[in-house]
């Protein structure tokens, strides 16, 4: 890979800023899949795969999990919500923490997706706020053994955020702490 590869590719990682307004051009399907291919093409414990994901774009759906999700009232306003759930028990050894570590890879994997494919996103955590989960699993019917972790709200973003990261040297340790 060259630098101006290498340069590209961080470009879309330091490209990718949380969007939380969007027009009103929908996303086409194709779009969409290619956005939940990306997801699950991130690694898993023991490839178990335990994310499950929940597409939404009914106005009302979306007006019904932006009411339980206190940061999140402009999904509302997105022409495409994605509800990131993990399945229990399909989980490495049906552990939580595994469960919560590969949806999150697949998340991540669907933010910098969005970007690439010229969309906005925001990431709206759900997990691990107990009265959330119950919210969103309520408006979802999720079943039992599904939890919900996160909503996104997916669009053709209406502002643009300029690149950055937030490296700190001061988070870095080597060797030992």
């Amino acid at each position: 890979m060259s630098n101006i590869e290498k340069s590209t590719a961080l470009d879309c990682i330091f490209g990718r800023r949380s969007i939380r307004t969007f027009t009103n051009q929908p996303v086409q399907e194709e779009t969409l899949t290619m956005l939940l291919k990306a997801a699950m093409a991130a690694p898993s414990a023991v490839a178990k795969d335990p994310w499950r994901f929940v597409v939404i774009r009914e106005q009302k759906v979306l007006s019904d999990l932006g009411s339980g999700l206190p940061n999140g009232a402009f999904i509302v306003r997105a022409p495409l919500g994605i509800v990131v759930c993990g399945d229990r028990n399909a989980a490495h050894g049906g552990l939580e923490g595994y469960m919560v570590q590969d949806c999150s890879a697949a998340l991540e994997n669907m933010l910098i997706s969005a970007h690439i494919l010229g969309l906005g996103s925001c990431w709206l955590g759900v997990y691990p706020r107990e009265e959330r989960q119950k919210h969103v699993a309520g408006v979802l019917r999720l079943p039992a053994g599904v939890e919900a972790l996160a909503a996104v709200a997916i669009g053709y973003p209406a502002e643009k955020r300029s690149p950055r990261t937030r490296y700190n040297d001061s988070f870095v340790h080597y060797e030992a702490w």
